[in-house]
């Protein structure tokens, strides 16, 4: 159950942080707006990280494979996106394009045992609620 509310919360959380993001966009920039984006969560993660146990940092040394590093360079790819989307389409389509396409590719990591993740077994349920979803993003879109 706390996994559930946590999914909740963490989407209910992009969508706000995408919309704050645009509009900091407006005024300055995409790539300042990234960057302030960027550095304001590693300030918070410096902060938490001091206040709590510090694990050690030396320890991303030893995580394999080294492109599993590659989260924040990610993350700013995430940020742009996010920001162009919203301010093009606005919150609720690009949300939800953004939760389908995020669906379809981790249902696909899962699939293909990308990264490091356990391989799971072809499901046609999941197969029919992606379509479903797709359907839904039809009706959603029909004017």
């Amino acid at each position: 159950m706390a996994g559930f509310l946590i999914a909740l919360l963490s989407g209910a959380l992009m969508s706000i942080q995408g919309v704050f993001n645009t509009q900091v966009t407006k005024t300055t920039g995409v790539w300042v707006s990234n960057g302030w984006v960027q550095l304001s969560a590693f300030l918070v993660c410096l902060g938490i990280w001091f206040a709590t146990g510090r694990d050690s940092v030396q320890a991303l040394m030893k995580v394999e494979p080294k492109y599993m590093l590659l989260g924040g360079v990610i993350g700013v790819g995430i940020t742009w996106s996010v920001i162009q989307s919203m301010n093009t389409l606005g919150p609720a389509k690009a949300a939800l394009l953004i939760v389908i396409a995020q669906l379809i590719v981790a249902y696909l990591i899962e699939l293909f045992g990308m990264f490091g993740v356990e391989q799971a077994a072809w499901e046609w349920r999941k197969a029919g609620g992606l379509v479903l979803a797709l359907i839904g993003i039809a009706i959603f879109q029909w004017e």
